[in-house]
This record gives C-alpha cells, structure tokens and sequence, in this order.
C-alpha cells in the first residue's frame, strides 16, 4: 500500500467533512434496516430497508459539488450498482444451503467470501463496461434504463415464489445494534475515502460497494440465525429498484428544482417501486 500524497494530506479537513456525516448516516440506516426486518419480518423489513436513504444526501453533494452534468453521470450508473449488489444478495439465499457440513463461523466467511468476490468481479466489469460505453459516444441514460428494467427483472424473478420470511427471535442487545451501526459507518467511510482520493477504477468501484447490505446480512445471520436473512434477500432485491428509480428521477428533477427537488424525487420512487413491490409480494404470499 502507498502512502498518502501530499495533495490527499491538504485535502483532508474537506475529507472528512464529507466521509464523516455520510460515515455516521449509513451507520444509523444499518441498525434501522437490521432492526426493521427482525421486529416486521423479511417482506415488510425488507422493503424498509431499501428505501432510497443513503443516495438522497449524496445525490444532493454530487448536485452541489459537480453540477448536473456530474450527477447525471453518477445517477446514471447508480441503477446498474444497484444491480450488481441485488447479484451479492442472492450469493446471500443460493449459497448456503449449499455449503458442505462445516462449522457456523465457516459457513458464514464462506458466503461473505464468495458474495465479495462476485460483487468485486462485477464492479470492475461494470466501471469498465461503462466507461467504454460512454467513451465510444453511447448516452448514459440508456445504461440507467437498462438497469432499473433489469433489477426490476431480478426482483420480481428473485420474489416470484413466497418464501418464509419470519421475524427474529432473539432479543438484541443495544451493544450489538451499536456494533452494527459502527461497522457500517466504516465501511462507508472507507469507500468515500477511497472514492476521493483514489480516483480511476478505485473510485468507480467503491461509489457501488454494498457496505449496509453486508451489515444487514452478517448481523442478521449471528444475531438470528440463517433463516431470517435468506427470508429478507428476496424482498431486498425488488426493494432496491426504489433507490435506481430515485437515481433514475433525480437526473431531471434535481438539476430543475434544486434540493427541494429531492423531496418529490423520494415520492416518485416509493410510487413507482415500493408500493408496486409491497402489492407483488402481497399478492404472490396470498
């Protein structure tokens, strides 16, 4: 690992003004989401979950310090991220039942292993994929249309067939909650870092990384065991096509209304993503 140059050690005030609220934000999404899908259960917890949350203030800095050109770009991938990290939640349901007759901490590095690695292989295709994409002259609002369909594809495939999706059992203890928020903050952290001062592929490839799905998934399995989780990955799935749909409104609205165009951007989302997703996976339980 290098060290740091002397461009990253000036801009680090600027730095941390950024990483640290998004850093505390996400750590405080994470226990939300955590908590919500083991008090309400996979379906319900698992579409609170993945209300856009996280990219509402990005997407609000990114207006702020790149103008609209530079948030039509990031929105614009932001559907295609959100794909890949539906694929690192289904690693999360297909792969352990799996997995050979091994111990509970095996079975467990075992599957953050491999939904990593699937996760780091797309995000490196994607990033190229894309840049290539617009490099040859192709508009990058095609690659948000075809993301936000594909992920709606996925989901709706991913939830097609009810599945048990219970409630935790256990209680939680506040210290654990904490630890949960705490390791999402630092991963959140880590990748506006990485984004800032990295720069190239680095940045491209941390802007997706799926630090709160991770949170969600590690903490849910150690605190209530496999079932739930697995019970949560499908409606999470079809979830996330609100947070493409809030990046898909967003290139238009935010650039006309400025930040209060966030707030009509957010109800056009939950419109046309999760209050369709919550009828499907009502519909496909009865």
């Amino acid at each position: 690992m290098t060290a740091p140059n002397g461009d990253a050690l000036a801009a680090l005030p600027d730095l941390l003004q950024i990483a640290l609220p998004a850093a505390a934000f996400a750590g405080l999404v994470a226990i939300g989401v955590t908590v919500a899908i083991e008090r309400l259960g996979g379906r319900v917890g698992g579409l609170l979950g993945t209300l856009p949350t996280t990219i509402v203030p990005a997407s609000l800095g990114i207006l702020a310090q790149a103008g609209p050109e530079g948030l039509r770009a990031a929105m614009d991938v932001t559907p295609l991220g959100m794909l890949l990290n539906a694929l690192f939640l289904l690693v999360w349901r297909l792969l352990p039942p799996r997995l050979p007759a091994v111990g509970f901490g095996a079975r467990l590095a075992l599957t953050v292993t491999a939904s990593l690695a699937v996760w780091l292989t797309g995000a490196v295709a994607l990033v190229l994929g894309a840049r290539a994409f617009v490099g040859a002259g192709g508009d990058s609002l095609w690659l948000s249309l075809a993301g936000v369909a594909v992920l709606a594809g996925v989901g709706v495939a991913a939830t097609a067939r009810a599945r048990p999706a219970p409630r935790g059992q256990r209680p939680v203890r506040p210290l654990t909650l904490l630890l949960r928020g705490v390791f999402a903050a630092s991963a959140i952290g880590a990748a506006v870092w990485v984004s800032a001062v990295g720069g190239g592929l680095a940045a491209g490839v941390v802007s997706v990384f799926p630090a709160i799905f991770l949170t969600t998934m590690v903490a849910l399995w150690l605190a209530q065991g496999h079932a739930v989780q697995a019970g949560a990955v499908g409606p999470m799935m079809l979830g996330s096509t609100a947070v493409a749909g809030y990046a898909l409104w967003a290139r238009w609205l935010l650039p006309a209304w400025g930040p209060w165009g966030a707030v009509p951007t957010w109800l056009l989302a939950v419109g046309t993503a999760t209050l369709p997703a919550w009828a499907w996976l009502r519909r496909r339980r009865a």
